[in-house]
């Protein structure tokens, strides 16, 4: 098996970590990304040429199976043993132990002196007290002082703690990162797009234990019926042409209503799991969605790690959490690459892009609530969602108080699913209109031309037109021009506004609207136009330009204007 390039050189990064540092190395490769050849390989050079002994510990049995297939097929001569009550193997004296950390962390002693102790999904490592995790690597280096820690992980960082590598932890330093957006780009992973529900919820209600919603509350929360049946529907709706789909929900009566309204109201076979369901029943319902014969899979907290679907192509998080890395792991199940497979759609019905942000710009929080500065927000008069640097709302005119007097909005979910995401929007244009703009933090700044464009009933759309400036922005000023109008360029904002009152530009039919997630302000960035108007005769029928009164704002902020 050859490694990909990202993953060669995470081998590297920890060979020159161990080399030179006298602590404990992170390797961060993000879901889907490929994490056991890493550790593979690592496991074939630390047994060959170095005669070492390694143990690799993992929570969940199918990690554990993973990692002793990826060792067959990168080193089939290391002797290989899985200690692991739930596979039914307790194996002592191998080189390579693979083990899961509920059946072994007590038995560290049994093992022997162990050279490397490589830790998957190691954001489960907790930063101090006692733990599992922490009582079997304590006990390993009682045997063997020198032993040294290797973590892998998607996540580096834990909900109340923050970053895993710290001086003081058992993990200290990052030596090796590759990001989400950066394997979709080089063609490793699924690229995501991403859909707020139509059904919103407000957790605002909701409290918070151990850093974490109260579990009875979430699901009390969102198995009202309205919100499950039409979650239901959308999921369907948008679901048509997918392969397959996997369904968050926030609990077992949860799921299972889910599952029923899915049949009763749109006959939709939908198969669920949880902790509950017995494990020859969960394994014949996950033999069948990952062969196609089931499309939708409902669960609940149970394949968020090591479960392995690459043909997922729709994730529909139902429940809401607090938890960055749970949001991420979600999420996560889409990334992985199949044939067929364009993208991953992610529905959004518990606000959790919102909530911590793009999966690949994730916001880590220091309070309960992960309260914070939101990208985006509700407007409390119209309901619209806008971004969240808007002071004025730019449908209904709604005021917001100042940031140091405002209070949490309600929230929805609108970001999109990676930072620079770009989503695009076409829009029927009713009206459009012509405005000079002076900007109020800096009177003496050029002025520019504000052109609004009304969508819809009472929706608008701003672009700056900028002819009192210099440059590629002159430039750019005059290609707008001359593609709406046969008069002549004109050489100032206010006698540009003083033609286009006058009728002297093509009308605006439909504008394409720009959205990139992370960023606040939406941009015009196409239009289509309608017929030039031919030129007007002379001075005669022109508006009068009267300037505005000096300190008017025009109701614009200065933190709206995208120059």
């Amino acid at each position: 098996m050859n490694l990909r390039p990202y993953q060669s050189e995470a081998v590297a990064a920890v060979y020159e970590h161990l080399r030179t540092r006298d602590d404990n190395p992170c390797v961060v490769i993000p879901t889907g990304g490929g994490k056991t050849p890493v550790i593979a390989t690592i496991c074939r050079d630390a047994v060959g040429p170095w005669n070492g002994r390694v143990v690799i510990l993992a929570h969940v049995k199918e990690l554990l199976e993973q990692a002793a297939d990826k060792l067959r097929h990168i080193a089939p001569d290391v002797p290989v043993g899985i200690y692991s009550a739930g596979l039914k193997r307790k194996d002592l004296g191998y080189a390579v132990t693979i083990a899961g950390i509920q059946s072994i962390y007590q038995r560290a002693c049994d093992l022997g002196p162990v050279d490397l102790l490589i830790v998957d999904e190691a954001h489960l490592i907790p930063p101090d007290g006692e733990g599992m995790y922490r009582q079997f690597i304590a006990d390993a280096k009682v045997v063997n002082p020198l032993a040294r820690v290797i973590g892998l992980t998607a996540t580096p960082f834990r909900m109340k703690s923050g970053p895993i590598c710290e001086p003081c932890n058992i993990l200290n330093h990052v030596c090796f990162e590759v990001g989400v957006r950066e394997l979709i780009v080089q063609g490793f992973l699924s690229p995501l797009r991403t859909k707020a529900g139509l059904q919103k919820v407000s957790t605002d209600d909701l409290h918070v234990r151990a850093g974490e919603f109260v579990a009875s509350e979430v699901e009390d929360l969102m198995d009202k019926d309205a919100l499950v049946e039409g979650a239901c529907a959308e999921i369907v709706e948008h679901t048509k042409d997918r392969a397959a789909t996997l369904i968050f929900s926030s609990g077992i009566r949860h799921g299972q209503h889910i599952v029923e309204v899915l049949k009763s109201k749109h006959g939709v076979e939908c198969g669920f799991v949880s902790g509950d369901t017995p494990a020859g029943v969960r394994s014949a319902i996950l033999d069948r969605f990952r062969s196609g014969a089931l499309r939708y899979l409902c669960n609940v907290n149970v394949l968020t790690t090591g479960f392995d679907a690459p043909h997922i192509d729709c994730v529909a998080l139902l429940r809401p959490t607090m938890s960055p890395g749970l949001y991420y792991q979600m999420v996560g199940r889409g990334f992985r690459l199949h044939p067929g497979k364009a993208d991953c759609l992610v529905l959004d019905f518990g606000g959790n892009v919102l909530r911590h942000g793009p999966v690949d710009a994730i916001r880590l929080t220091t309070d309960d609530r992960g309260e914070g500065e939101a990208p985006a927000k509700e407007c409390p008069n119209c309901h619209a969602l806008i971004a969240a640097g808007y002071q004025t709302c730019p449908e209904c005119g709604h005021q917001f108080p100042e940031p140091d007097r405002q209070k949490h909005e309600a929230q929805a979910s609108t970001e999109g699913i990676l930072s620079g995401q770009t989503t695009r929007e076409d829009h029927h244009v009713s009206e459009t209109t012509y405005h000079v703009h002076m900007k109020r933090s800096d009177p003496a700044a050029p002025l520019t031309m504000r052109v609004e464009y009304r969508v819809g009933f009472n929706r608008y759309f701003r672009e700056w037109v900028c002819f009192d400036h210099t440059g590629y922005a002159r430039t750019k000023a005059e290609a707008w021009w001359r593609a709406r109008s046969v008069e002549p360029v004109p050489g100032g904002t206010e006698e540009a506004v003083e033609l286009a009152r006058a009728g002297a530009l093509a009308p605006a039919l439909s504008i394409t609207v720009e959205k990139k997630a992370g960023e606040q302000f939406e941009r015009v960035m196409a239009h289509r136009l309608g017929e030039k108007p031919p030129r007007l005769d002379g001075d005669e029928g022109l508006p009068e330009y009267v300037p505005a009164p000096a300190g008017t704002t025009y109701g614009i902020p200065d933190d709206e204007i995208p120059f």
